[in-house]
């Protein structure tokens, strides 16, 4: 027995038939080239986000960048208890197997992920009912300390402040994964923090050495 499409599939194999027709088969060399491996130069970690997809945002070519994309773009320190550690994986991968020369972080604004781990709306509640995404955004906890002290808990300031320490707490912890620092020490690899602002569709990049974050021109 078949059953109709429901209308958000069927909205999604709309899109696909039009990828097919200005995505695929003009380009089919291309889609030939990767057939036989993925060369990606830069990675990117963002946020789950449905605003805020990095192949739209950059306007890439597929196989150009390889991305992970998880609940406030966050990347955990490292560590080696066992466990399911998926973002160190991809880091792992991205960095000792196909060699990616950049990484960047992408926040952006109006962050769920950062603004609950502003309110601690969902400390102390199960897993299945936000215990998840607790757990997992109190690896923002030090840097939240710093933004409550100056902007308080709640009011966009203080929501954007924490948007943008989390790429800054995230770009530290990719830096205690002992091939980044190596690499980056030696030259060979790049980190970068961005904001994309979703209001105004600005991207902003970070100045590690000020601590700004500047729109691009």
């Amino acid at each position: 027995m078949t059953t109709s499409p429901s209308i958000e599939l069927a909205g999604l194999i709309e899109g696909y038939r039009r990828f097919r027709e200005t995505g695929w088969n003009p380009r089919r060399e291309r889609w030939a080239a990767l057939g036989t491996g993925q060369e990606p130069r830069v990675m990117v970690i963002a946020c789950s986000d449905s605003r805020v997809d990095p192949a739209q945002i950059f306007d890439v070519d597929p196989g150009t960048i390889f991305v992970v994309r998880n609940v406030a773009a966050m990347v955990p320190p490292f560590e080696t208890t066992p466990g399911h550690h998926g973002v160190s994986a991809a880091l792992e991968f991205a960095v000792q197997f196909l060699k990616v020369r950049e990484i960047v972080v992408m926040g952006h604004g109006l962050c769920g992920g950062c603004k609950a781990a502003l309110t601690q709306s969902m400390h102390g509640t199960e897993p299945g009912k936000g215990g998840f995404i607790a757990d997992w955004i109190d690896l923002l906890d030090d840097a939240r300390a710093e933004v409550v002290a100056k902007h308080g808990t709640e009011g966009r300031d203080a929501e954007r402040a924490m948007e943008l320490a989390g790429v800054k707490v995230s770009l530290a912890n990719l830096r205690t994964f002992p091939c980044v620092s190596e690499l980056e020490s030696r030259g060979k690899l790049r980190l970068r923090g961005t904001f994309f602002a979703i209001t105004d569709g600005v991207l902003h990049l970070l100045d590690e050495g000020t601590g700004d974050f500047s729109p691009v021109a």
